[in-house]
């Protein structure tokens, strides 16, 4: 049988750990077959980002209907799409595909470094957010859209509604740089799941906003309802996190291939 297509529109990550490299890492491991609209090309590895290079338009356009014209897809998500013309151009696009879209709204990488032009923001809140069938911000990028900073666990409600107000079916706000376990709030407005993990002490976090998005978009792809989708999404996320290892001299990323066994908690990479 010929597995469900997933395509991620994203920017590429030179050292593997995000972007479209993490989605389709991702993907595979979950059980779709994954295809890629690149974006931007970043110069990157564990200690950070040291050049982006957006893709014309016309490049990104021409990517994305060469797959869903001729293939079709099952779900879309979005990551790094850097500026304000490539957010429009896909959004536009997403408008007019007949699959579920998990929009990842990338602002910074997990070194701190800008992924998105500031004038890029409207064009998020005001096009793609509206298309979102699932949004999924972190509390940084809450706050770059909304204005609302979440300091505790009793405002990620408070958080949700602001980025609900713009458009999108459902929102993941994840509090994951919060203190205690890590708690993420899914919701659509009137229906709320409180999906709570331990934390685990591992520094090696590179990729999981790219890896929690393209979790997503692979359930939705096989026929998940949203909080299914969405709680399986996290599970996975959580073994991979755990399983995290150093690449590198800096933040090493998510171990992608942990549910499938592919390396013993002490065998190094690339043994």
């Amino acid at each position: 049988m010929t597995p469900p297509g997933v395509l991620t529109v994203a920017g590429s990550d030179s050292g593997g750990g995000a972007g479209i490299q993490a989605d389709l890492k991702t993907m595979l491991a979950l059980g779709v077959h994954g295809m890629s609209v690149v974006t931007a090309v970043t110069a990157q590895n564990s200690l950070g980002v040291q050049g982006a290079w957006p893709l014309p338009v016309d490049v990104v356009r021409a990517q994305y209907r060469s797959v869903v014209d001729d293939i079709g897809v099952r779900a879309v998500k979005t990551g790094m799409l850097a500026s304000a013309e490539l957010v429009e151009a896909v959004a536009e696009l997403i408008a007019g595909t007949d699959a579920p879209a998990v929009v990842d709204p990338v602002g910074v990488s997990k070194h701190g470094d800008p992924l998105l032009a500031a004038s890029a923001l409207d064009s998020v809140r005001t096009k793609l957010l509206p298309v979102a069938t699932v949004a999924t911000p972190n509390l940084d990028e809450v706050a770059q859209l909304t204005g609302v900073r979440v300091e505790s666990e009793e405002q990620l409600r408070e958080a949700a509604a602001a980025v609900l107000a713009f458009g999108p079916r459902w929102v993941v706000v994840k509090g994951g740089h919060l203190a205690g376990d890590a708690v993420d709030l899914l919701t659509d407005g009137v229906r709320e799941h409180w999906l709570r993990s331990p934390r685990h002490d591992n520094r090696h976090t590179h990729g999981t906003g790219c890896t929690l998005a393209s979790a997503i978009a692979s359930g939705l792809a096989k026929g998940q309802s949203v909080p299914d989708a969405v709680r399986a999404a996290k599970e996975y996320v959580t073994g991979a996190i755990a399983a995290g290892f150093a690449l590198g001299a800096g933040i090493g990323p998510v171990d992608h291939g942990w549910a499938l066994g592919r390396r013993g908690p002490e065998e190094p990479v690339g043994s």
